[in-house]
């Protein structure tokens, strides 16, 4: 078996603001992305993502993330192995609420969370 290793980098390391060009890729299902999610994320789900290729900017590096880390893994290596710079964000959205980086829900007056 033949071990494949992503570029990784911590909550901590994803600027709060990111600079143009970097783009936050939330690839949790609808109902994680609806219960909390980062402000600004582009949402476009791990089983969704190879039919929607073209929603992707094209000129952008992705930081990329998922619950917990391993979906994003999946398509950080996905990502880098068709032409696009990505870099897997550790520990997720996990992380990320745990750290109390900003969280956003997309229902009206529902406190945001991880799920």
């Amino acid at each position: 078996m033949v071990t494949v290793t992503v570029p990784t980098v911590e909550v901590t390391e994803v600027p709060a603001e990111l600079p143009a060009g970097k783009v936050l890729l939330d690839v949790r299902e609808a109902d994680e992305w609806t219960a909390g999610h980062a402000p600004g994320a582009l949402h476009i789900p791990m089983s969704e993502l190879a039919g929607r290729l073209d929603e992707l900017p094209g000129d952008s590096e992705f930081y990329v993330v998922c619950r917990a880390g391993g979906r994003s893994a999946r398509v950080t290596q996905y990502l880098n192995a068709n032409g696009w710079e990505a870099t897997n964000v550790d520990g997720g959205m996990q992380v990320w609420a745990a750290q109390g980086r900003p969280l956003v829900a997309e229902v009206d007056g529902a406190d945001p969370e991880v799920i």
